[in-house]
C-alpha cells in the first residue's frame, strides 16, 4: 500500500485533549459503570482493561468488498491496513462507533474494529485495542442493530428484537440477554437507559419508550405514519416520519416527542429515510430524491432543501461546515447550506465517474472532527478530504480490495 500525505497534524487537539485527561474527571456522571469513577484506588478514571487510551480520537475505516469476501480495517492514524475474517455477498456496512455490522443473506457479521470513544459531554476519552472478529448475529441482510454503551438492539426483518450485552461483544462473545415481547415496526433504538420503539396501532405507528426489561414505561402521544431512519444526537434521538422527523427527549426521567414537519407537502420518494451526520452532531443529511438534500438543524427545528446535481451520497459535519455531496460525476462538492450555493469541488475521484452507485452499492461520506472519507471501490482508494480547506484531498490511501463498503469507527 502506498499513502500520499499532505496532512495538517492533529497537534492543537490532541493538546487540548491531553489537558483534559490529565486534569481528570473524578466527578463525572457517567452512564457507563465501567468506567465509572468508582474505580478501585490506582485506577485511573475511564481505564479499560486491554486497551489503550490516547489523547486524539483513534479513527479507523471498516472496508469490504462483497463479491470477493475480502475484509480489512485501515487504521487512518498509522495508515497500516489489516485483514480480517472474509464475509461474502455483504449488502450493507452498519456501523455504532466501534463494532461493524456486515448484513448477508447467511446472517450478520460482528467485527470489533479496536477502537472507539466514550463521550462524558464536556469531555471524552479514546480508546483503541486489538481488531478481532466477533462471530455471527443469527439475523438475515435486513437486520436493523443500534447501541448505545450497555446494549445491543438487534430488531429483525419480522420486527423481532433481541437484546445484547455490550459487555459480552467487548469480550468478544455473541450472547443474548433478552428477547422482547411483540414486534415493532424499524428500529429499536437505545437511549438514555431505555429502548424506543415503534408498535402498531389501529393501523399506525405509535412510539413506545420501554424499560431495558422491555416493559412499556411511557407512551408518548405521538404518531409517526411510515416511519423510517433513525439518528440519535445530543438534543435526543431523531425518528423519521412521512410528514417530517420526531424528535424525542428526555429529561429528568420523562420523556417527550416533538415534531419537526416539513414546510410543504413531501412525495414519498423525496422524503428523507435515511439520515447521515457526523456521529452526536444536531445537523443531519439525507437524499431528497435525486437531485437534492435536506438538511435537518435539530436545534432550530428546520428543515432545508439544497438543490444539488445527481446525489450518490451526503454528509456534513455541521456546526457551519459546509454540505458535501458525491455526485454521479464523480466529485465532491461543497454547498452553503443556507445560501444552497456551491462553494468548492474536488477533481473526480471516482473511478466509475457517473456509473457510481447505479447498482445498489454506492459509495459513502464519512465525516469526522476535521476530516472527510470518500470510498473509490473501483479505483480500489479511500481519499480523505479537508472539508474545511475547500475540499483538498489531504491523502489518498492505495488498497488491495474493492472498498465498495465502507464504514468509520472511533469517533
Amino acid at each position: 500500500m502506498t499513502v500520499r500525505r499532505n496532512l495538517t497534524p492533529w497537534a492543537s487537539a490532541a493538546l487540548v485533549l491531553t489537558a483534559l485527561l490529565t486534569t481528570g474527571c473524578a466527578g463525572d456522571k457517567d452512564n457507563d459503570s465501567r468506567s465509572a469513577a468508582s474505580s478501585p484506588s490506582g485506577t485511573p478514571h475511564g481505564y479499560v482493561e486491554g486497551a489503550q487510551e490516547a489523547a486524539e480520537q483513534q479513527s479507523r475505516l471498516l472496508l469490504n468488498d462483497p463479491d470477493s469476501g475480502d475484509s480489512r480495517v485501515l487504521d487512518l492514524i498509522t495508515g497500516k491496513v489489516h485483514k480480517t475474517a472474509r464475509v461474502a455477498g455483504a449488502h450493507r456496512l452498519g456501523t455504532d462507533g466501534r463494532f461493524g455490522y456486515l448484513h448477508s443473506s447467511g446472517g450478520t457479521h460482528v467485527l470489533d474494529s479496536g477502537a472507539w470513544m466514550v463521550d462524558h459531554g464536556d469531555h471524552v476519552h479514546y480508546y483503541s485495542a486489538a481488531i478481532r472478529d466477533v462471530g455471527e448475529l443469527p439475523v438475515g441482510r435486513k437486520a436493523q442493530v443500534r447501541s448505545d454503551v450497555v446494549v445491543t438492539a438487534v430488531t429483525d426483518e419480522d420486527g423481532r428484537t433481541v437484546l445484547y450485552a455490550r459487555s459480552k461483544l467487548e469480550k468478544g462473545k455473541i450472547e443474548s440477554s433478552r428477547t422482547l415481547a411483540g414486534t415493532h415496526t424499524g428500529a429499536v433504538v437505545p437511549y438514555e437507559e431505555h429502548l424506543l420503539a415503534f408498535v402498531e396501532v389501529g393501523g399506525s405507528a405509535k412510539l413506545v419508550v420501554l424499560g431495558r426489561n422491555g416493559e412499556r414505561v411511557a407512551t408518548p402521544d405521538v404518531e409517526c405514519e411510515e416511519p423510517r431512519g433513525d439518528a440519535v444526537t445530543r438534543r435526543g434521538v431523531v425518528l423519521g416520519c412521512a410528514d417530517g422527523a420526531l424528535l424525542v427527549r428526555e429529561e429528568d426521567g420523562a420523556f417527550t416527542a416533538e415534531k419537526i414537519p416539513y414546510d410543504e407537502d413531501v412525495p414519498a420518494q423525496e422524503r428523507a429515510t435515511d439520515f447521515r451526520q457526523r456521529p452526536g452532531s444536531d445537523t443531519l443529511t439525507a437524499p431528497a430524491g435525486d437531485d437534492a438534500v435536506w438538511v435537518l438543524d435539530v436545534t432550530e427545528r428546520t428543515w432545508t432543501r439544497v438543490e444539488t446535481g445527481p446525489v450518490v451520497a451526503a454528509n456534513t459535519a455541521g456546526e457551519g461546515s459546509p454540505l458535501l455531496v458525491l455526485e454521479t460525476d464523480g466529485s465532491l462538492h461543497g454547498y452553503d447550506i443556507a445560501t444552497g450555493k456551491q462553494t468548492a469541488r474536488t477533481k473526480t475521484l471516482l473511478t466509475g465517474g457517473e456509473r457510481a452507485g447505479t447498482d445498489g452499492s454506492a459509495p459513502v461520506i464519512e465525516v469526522d472532527r476535521s476530516r472527510a472519507y470518500v470510498n473509490d471501490p473501483e479505483g480500489k482508494k479511500v481519499f480523505e478530504i479537508d472539508y474545511n480547506d475547500g475540499l483538498r484531498v489531504a491523502r489518498s490511501f492505495d488498497l488491495d480490495i474493492e472498498p465498495v463498503l465502507m464504514a468509520e469507527t472511533g469517533r
